[in-house]
């Protein structure tokens, strides 16, 4: 019996690795892996980031805490896995329908996908289009370097650039906060505001505001 199984399990193996060889499916498979890698990178680049930033500065029970971790791991993980899908299944059929590759292939694949699942207004869309654009912008402003629209400058302009940003966030934070992303607000709050505070020695050092009883 245990023989009969084993058999069975290795003509399984045999039979799906024979599958995954083949050319003629390989760009229908390479959309299926690309979901699975963005459920995993998904999840591999939110839990960390959303584990540190709930205990960090949201309030509740461990039970609410955990709660609000695994719901944003699973909409990062999901999103990402369904944009991959999307992203690669259109870029395939594009190809397919006019036999080639091309640049606009990418470009409108991926508008698509940007619309259907990063479109949604809520927290962790926010926080990815955003960490997106700033590297499209340093992204573009190379390769204008690079194609001679922009000339080369004679000087490093990353300390310009560190500069204002640098300046007109603070700027924002102080006088305009409602501008900005509530997880950086709450980052600046602790930085900057909860640091003007302190009654004793133990919210002065040991804890950021003073323990209440309990």
């Amino acid at each position: 019996m245990a023989a009969a199984g084993s058999d069975l399990v290795r003509t399984l193996l045999f039979t799906v690795n024979n599958l995954l060889q083949q050319e003629k499916h390989k760009a229908a498979l390479a959309v299926l892996k690309g979901f699975r890698n963005g459920v995993v990178y998904g999840a591999k680049i939110r839990a960390p980031h959303a584990l540190v930033m709930t205990f960090l500065f949201r309030s509740g029970s461990l039970k609410d805490k955990l709660k609000a971790i695994l719901k944003a791991t699973y909409t990062h993980s999901r999103n990402l896995a369904c944009f991959v899908f999307t992203y690669k299944g259109l870029q395939t059929l594009q190809q397919r329908i006019q036999g080639k590759s091309l640049q606009s292939h990418s470009f409108l694949a991926a508008c698509v996908g940007g619309w259907l699942v990063f479109g949604n207004n809520n927290s962790i869309n926010s926080q990815i289009n955003m960490y997106l654009l700033s590297r499209v912008l340093f992204a573009l402003s190379r390769l204008a370097v690079e194609k001679g629209i922009v000339p080369q400058p004679k000087r490093d302009p990353f300390p310009l650039f560190a500069t204002l940003v640098w300046g007109i966030v603070l700027w924002l934070f102080e006088y305009h906060p409602h501008t900005l992303q509530p997880s950086l607000q709450s980052s600046m709050n602790y930085l900057y505001h909860d640091s003007n505070v302190w009654h004793d020695i133990t919210d002065f050092l040991v804890y950021n505001k003073p323990r209440t009883a309990a």
